[in-house]
């Protein structure tokens, strides 16, 4: 009698429990059951978002400069860089071309027998391997060179050039005199087996500033802006650039994919030794003065003052105006006189006689 006594006390103190704190416990297991169903989607989402979807309260880094050649938002400054222009050779015994695809600038203009030739730039921080054919220097090449204050390779020169060389303080590199810094290919034949490297273009450089022989860098920067985003576009248009043969044509294509142009020369793709395409986030179109000088063709081109101009960028096409104060100064487009922001990356400027040697295509 005794043992049933105390079981039934252990069991009282459940059976005697008050029905309003069995009400408040009902509700508070559906408030946690209601909670877990809201919040445990939430939760899951959060672990699927990507880190550049997250709060920017996140640790990020700050890109606030830009490269002052390519306009490519940095995270931290840079010196004002020291720029290599190179004499390219574009006749089609040159084909196909080294580097030209890795630089930050290309201007293409006409030689004798209105056959381009071309100056590439490169930054001395790039690693690229093979440049050329090197060619021979032209003195309206030498104007455009020397807005960076760069160093000139080349390989001769016409005479005037090479005048032009000696008396206006270009900071120079000719394969004649420093053959170490070039080599020649046994696959081609000269004139069109000359070659160098931007390893072999700092090596001399850095002779030159042991020996404090190079000039200072007074340079300025082009204006820059982001990139349209033309990814989704049905954008198709081409410029078309005559060079008198039709060998020589040059013809670019957009790619809204890529929101670059894509390079044609003679009616074909034009890739690199290498197999890689030439593109240019900008495409420029300088029409400018350009007279026959003697009987060989050589070419006399203004690079000063101002003229007509088209900016291709983000599908579509600018009608600007070209100017160059100075020999020393940046060449720039305008537009309502407003400098022109040109998109980060690479350029390629074409230099023609006429507006009538360019051809604009919109599908």
């Amino acid at each position: 009698m005794l043992q049933k006594n105390k079981e039934t006390k252990r069991k009282q103190p459940f059976t005697d429990v008050p029905p309003r704190y069995i009400l408040w416990g009902s509700i508070g297991v559906v408030v946690l059951a209601l909670l877990f169903l809201v919040l445990f989607p939430m939760l899951k989402a959060a672990k699927r978002v990507p880190p550049q979807e997250r709060s920017s309260s996140e640790p990020q880094s700050e890109k606030t400069i830009r490269h002052p050649l390519t306009g490519i938002w940095l995270s931290d400054p840079v010196e004002l860089p020291r720029v290599f222009g190179v004499m390219i050779d574009n006749q089609v015994d040159a084909w196909p071309q080294s580097g030209i695809d890795q630089a930050f600038l290309v201007i293409e203009a006409p030689v004798e027998a209105s056959i381009p030739r071309m100056i590439a730039f490169f930054d001395q921080s790039q690693a690229v391997e093979k440049i050329g054919p090197v060619r021979s220097a032209r003195p309206y090449f030498i104007d455009w060179n020397n807005e960076f204050d760069a160093l000139y390779a080349h390989v001769g020169g016409s005479n005037e050039a090479l005048d032009k060389i000696e008396n206006g303080g270009t900071f120079d590199l000719n394969e004649y005199s420093h053959s170490t810094t070039f080599w020649r290919a046994t696959t081609r034949m000269a004139p069109h087996n000359a070659y160098t490297s931007t390893e072999r273009l700092n090596e001399y450089l850095q002779k030159r500033i042991e020996a404090n022989l190079v000039p200072e860098l007074l340079y300025e920067s082009w204006q820059f802006k982001d990139p349209e985003d033309t990814s989704k576009s049905e954008i198709n248009s081409k410029m078309i650039v005559d060079y008198w043969a039709p060998t020589y044509t040059a013809q670019w294509n957009f790619d809204a994919q890529t929101n670059q142009y894509v390079r044609f020369q003679g009616g074909k793709q034009a890739l690199t030794l290498d197999g890689n395409p030439i593109k240019a986030d900008n495409v420029g179109v300088v029409v400018t003065d350009v007279s026959v000088l003697d009987a060989v063709g050589r070419r006399k081109i203004r690079t000063t003052g101002e003229g007509k101009a088209w900016v291709l960028q983000d599908g579509t096409v600018i009608e600007a105006v070209w100017k160059k104060p100075s020999i020393s100064q940046r060449l720039r487009f305008y537009v309502q006189d407003q400098e022109l922001k040109m998109n980060p990356g690479k350029t390629w400027i074409q230099i023609v006689p006429s507006e009538f040697d360019v051809t604009f295509l919109q599908e």
